[in-house]
């Protein structure tokens, strides 16, 4: 009795056998696990509360000033909020801050980040000082650069001869906003920094030799070794900044406090819940926040590409 063996369908290549894990990586994962095990359980337990308690206010229409009147409305106040153009107006305005702010902290910051890896004298000095915008609480930050964008006493319109000494940045939207971007900028630029400088320490030296000896000039290195290189380090601190910008609170509220169309999602949300006591529509902004960060999050990890294990160098 003969066999006949079937040939696999053409134009479909047979897919590879995934590799299996090494005892090491196997292990490294366990202990991982272990060691944030208690970190998780124990933010689980103090945010776990918070987050279905504002999901369940949120199916309610619910205001302070009448605690008795709560009446369920099931997605209702979702739908007031998706079909207001106040709600996309500052989801704009949270976007735009983001994109803009992340990308001038990425470049500067690697500029820093370069430095600081490179300098040989004075190093510790050098990075300190670096660091110390992102030491200032951000409420002060955002005084000062108020202070600094003032059209009165500020120094701003000094160094900028060519829109005039009595230029008023925050009469209107658009320069208000570069004003409270600047504030960001300088504030957590450090940050970014910081995170790109331990990408900077696991770039190889002999590479950038090898590739100095071939002939390839800064630019090349630049693009050809250093940047592919740090690809896992960029993906965290852009992730890590986004996040954060995206969340923009502090320097709006003492900047602006949302005047002239400069609010953001979380100043719309605190306006909701702090000033006018709407429980229900509160609410239900801050579970999209919720979602619209893990949107966020989830199109940064998936842009970069980043296979972690392979940037750890796992067998």
């Amino acid at each position: 009795m003969t066999t006949t063996a079937t040939a696999p369908k053409a134009g479909k290549a047979p897919k590879a056998p995934k590799a299996p894990s090494s005892d090491r990586s196997r292990a490294e994962n366990r202990l991982a696990f272990k060691l944030v095990a208690p970190a998780i359980a124990l933010m689980l337990l103090v945010t776990a509360f918070p987050m279905l308690r504002a999901l369940y206010l949120s199916l309610f229409s619910y205001s302070l000033t009448s605690p008795d009147d709560r009446e369920f409305v099931g997605l209702a106040n979702y739908a007031t909020a998706l079909s207001d153009g106040l709600f996309w107006r500052d989801t704009g305005n949270t976007v735009m801050i983001m994109i803009v702010t992340v990308i001038f902290e990425l470049v500067i910051g690697f500029a820093f980040a370069m430095v600081m890896h490179k300098v040989i004298f004075a190093r510790g000095v050098i990075r300190t000082s670096i660091l110390i915008p992102y030491g200032v609480i951000t409420v002060v930050s955002g005084f000062a650069w108020q202070f600094a964008f003032s059209n009165t006493n500020g120094f701003v319109n000094s160094w900028l001869p060519f829109v005039g000494d009595d230029f008023n940045w925050f009469a209107e939207r658009n320069s208000s906003l570069i004003a409270i971007m600047a504030s960001e900028i300088w504030k957590t630029t450090p940050f970014m920094s910081l995170l790109l400088l331990a990408g900077l320490a696991q770039v190889s030296e002999d590479m950038l030799e090898a590739a100095k000896v071939d002939g390839a000039t800064w630019w090349q290195r630049l693009y050809k070794v250093i940047l592919p290189n740090m690809r896992a380090a960029i993906m965290v601190a852009v992730l890590f900044r986004a996040l954060d910008a995206y969340r923009i609170f502090d320097n709006i509220f003492v900047m602006t406090a949302g005047a002239n169309g400069t609010e953001s999602i979380s100043f719309l949300t605190y306006r909701q819940v702090i000033e006018q006591f709407q429980l229900g529509i509160g609410s239900a902004l801050s579970v999209l926040l919720f979602l619209s960060v893990l949107v966020v999050a989830f199109v940064i990890v998936k842009l970069f590409k980043v296979n972690l294990a392979d940037a750890r160098q796992e067998g």
